[in-house]
Order: C-alpha cells, then sequence, then structure tokens
C-alpha cells in the first residue's frame, strides 16, 4: 500500500467524524445529555486524529499523483493549501472538544457554553472540509470541477434536436 492509498484510505475521515460530531451535540443539547455531549466531544477529538494521519499521508500521496498524466499541479496545490486550513481547525476542534469534555467531567457551570461553541465552531470546521474534501476530489475527478461540460449531456442535446 502506497501513500496515495493510504491517503484514501483516511481522508475521508476528518470530515465525516465532524458530521457525526455535529449531530451527536446537536442530540445532547436537545436532550441535555451530558453523555451524548461527551461523545460528540469524543468523536470531534478522533476527528482531530484523522486530520493529523490524513495530513501525514499528503505529501505521500502527493507524490505518487503528481506522476499521472493528466494531473495538474494546480489541483494538488489548492488541495493542499485548503487541507491544511481544515486541518488546523480540526486541531482546534479537537482541543477545545478536550477541555469540553473536561469541564464536563468536572461539572463546570460553564460545560454548556462549550457545548453550543463547540457545535458552532464545528459547522465552521465542517464549512472548509467540504471545501478541502472538493479540491482534493478535483484533483483526479474532472467530472465535479467546475465549468466541465459533460459530454454525454452534450450527445443527447444533439440527438433531441435531431430526431424524427
Amino acid at each position: 500500500m502506497n501513500g496515495a492509498h493510504w491517503h484514501l484510505v483516511v481522508n475521508h475521515l476528518p470530515i465525516i467524524f465532524p458530521i457525526v460530531g455535529v449531530i451527536v451535540m446537536a442530540k445532547g443539547l436537545i436532550s441535555k445529555s451530558e453523555s451524548d455531549k461527551r461523545t460528540a466531544f469524543m468523536i470531534f477529538v478522533f476527528g482531530a486524529l484523522a486530520a493529523i494521519a490524513s495530513m501525514a499521508s499528503g505529501e505521500e500521496a502527493e507524490e505518487v499523483v503528481e506522476k499521472i498524466s493528466g494531473v495538474s499541479e494546480t489541483f494538488i496545490k489548492s488541495h493542499e493549501e485548503t487541507a491544511e486550513i481544515f486541518a488546523v481547525l480540526s486541531y482546534i476542534l479537537g482541543g477545545i472538544s478536550l477541555l469540553g469534555l473536561l469541564a464536563s467531567y468536572k461539572q463546570k457551570t460553564f460545560s454548556s457554553l462549550i457545548s453550543i461553541g463547540t457545535l458552532a465552531f464545528a459547522f465552521v470546521v465542517l464549512f472548509f472540509g467540504i471545501q478541502s474534501g472538493k479540491s482534493g476530489g478535483e484533483i483526479r475527478h474532472t467530472e465535479i470541477r467546475s465549468g466541465y461540460n459533460n459530454p454525454a449531456n452534450e450527445n443527447k442535446k444533439s440527438k433531441i434536436g435531431h430526431e424524427d
């Protein structure tokens, strides 16, 4: 298994963990369940750890992918930049979550505020996660690039205009 394979295995996790964490945290806040909030905090921490794994495998993946014909360095660079921002935000979310977990276990009065703040920040992290995922997909998936014209749709249009 080379660096590109490893990156493909782990690169979705830093996006999936915060999605699940947002759902669990929202449920915990609505139901006022400390157990659910603590679970969400742990999920966000796992997301930060997954971001570390994804970033660690990114350089090796770049070395493999840039040798493939038709792969643009521009798309690789764009993904690298968005992934770095997303990773830093994921690390911050993981750190805040550790503080929230500690505050919850110590039954601090500000624990609920940390939960709400963590949930709000998780949406920011997810926004950048979507940008990172999209830019990574554009490296090899030309069909998701902006301005892409699907040849299949062009064929359908020409056939529709020429039906007897």
